[in-house]
């Protein structure tokens, strides 16, 4: 049983996929049997979560860094490190549409709940100064798409790169966040930009090894009710190569003028390592947080979300890149790799990972 610590909520091990190569994106189906998987040698493949079978769908020219499954749709978009975004019929198994998004690679992709929109975040980091902040983006790198034309609906300015993205539950704002810790939301309706803010918790300057900024906004998540705003990252570092920055989760009440930080990982309670995933409980009074360990008991964790407590916390052996509950919530999945493995004999071993845990 994963359970380190619980108060009144447990998780358990229940079973194991192992990947061709890494898995960066994950999405389910609406019936809770089948994931959608983005992967590190460019392919879209489709999982039975309950045999481990994966069926290829498509193929990016580099990295297929995240994919969603449009709702109320027999649709799924992906993005890449072609900086394409291809569109998925999920019954033929084939695409059906490919848009050229960004000149450089796309950070992270998301479908509106509404399924009206698709949205990608891209930036390619150029030194700006003598202290290599980014340099001013070459062309907008958060852009928005109708789901159903494919066509350019918004592009909005940030600084690059831009690492992290999430549509709000209503479909009516967009948030994007960025390597510097920066947050900008836009109303969607209008094109223009509501609210603007920077924590300096989510990024850091390395002094030893290396001299530049490392860390940033990995994942964000709104509230229910879209009045604020989870952020999640990597605490400030000293040392870039090491990645030994803060677990850490921030809220936002993005409303206020000026923002407010409403609440964030408690003293005690986390850890060192990257985090890259956060995702709501579908009762919305929990939400899990899960990344990379570098140092403490855990890198999945799950806490609650009126108190900011944790609840409960494992370590899932593995990098975690994406989780997720299932629609039910009976169940957490959680998706990424083990190890930085190199190709042999031209081809990947299996340290791409899919695991499956029940929550109680």
């Amino acid at each position: 049983m994963a359970d380190e610590k619980s108060n009144d909520l447990k998780t358990e091990f229940v079973k194991e996929h192992s990947i061709p190569t890494a898995v960066l994106g994950l999405d389910l189906f609406p019936d809770d049997k089948r994931a959608l998987l983005a992967c590190l040698d460019g392919g879209v493949y489709e999982l039975d979560l309950e045999s481990g079978k994966t069926t290829p769908l498509a193929k990016h020219d580099s990295y297929a860094s995240s994919v969603t499954v449009l709702p109320n749709s027999n649709h799924a978009v992906s993005g890449g490190y072609d900086g394409r975004l291809i569109w998925h019929d999920l019954s033929a198994r084939n695409a059906t549409r490919t848009v050229p998004a960004h000149k450089f690679w796309s950070w992270q992709s998301r479908t509106s709940p509404d399924g009206k929109l698709v949205a990608s975040v891209s930036g390619q980091y150029l030194c700006g100064g003598y202290k290599y902040e980014p340099a001013s983006a070459s062309e907008p790198p958060v852009k928005i798409f109708n789901a159903a034309s494919g066509e350019v609906v918004h592009q909005f300015e940030h600084i690059p790169p831009v690492q992290a993205l999430a549509f709000s539950p209503d479909s009516k704002l967009l948030a994007a966040g960025n390597l510097m810790g920066e947050t900008r939301i836009w109303d969607l309706a209008t094109g223009k930009q509501i609210s603007q803010w920077t924590t300096p918790n989510f990024t850091g300057w390395g002094i030893i090894k290396g001299h530049y900024y490392t860390g940033g906004i990995y994942a964000l998540m709104f509230t229910p009710d879209s009045q604020q705003i989870y952020a999640a990252g990597m605490g400030t570092t000293t040392d870039p190569a090491a990645g030994n920055g803060r677990q850490l989760w921030q809220r936002f009440a993005f409303t206020e003028n000026p923002v407010r930080k409403v609440s964030e990982t408690k003293d005690g309670e986390s850890g060192a390592g990257l985090m890259e995933a956060l995702a709501w409980h579908p009762s919305h009074e929990y939400f899990v947080m899960a990344g990379r360990l570098f140092q403490g008991k855990w890198n999945t964790a799950i806490f609650d979300a009126a108190t900011g407590s944790l609840k409960h916390h494992f370590d899932a052996k593995l990098r975690v890149t994406h989780a997720r509950f299932t629609n039910d919530g009976k169940r957490l999945i959680l998706a990424g790799a083990v190890g930085q493995e190199k190709k042999k004999d031209g081809k990947w071993p299996n340290f791409g990972r899919v695991k499956i845990y029940s929550v109680a």
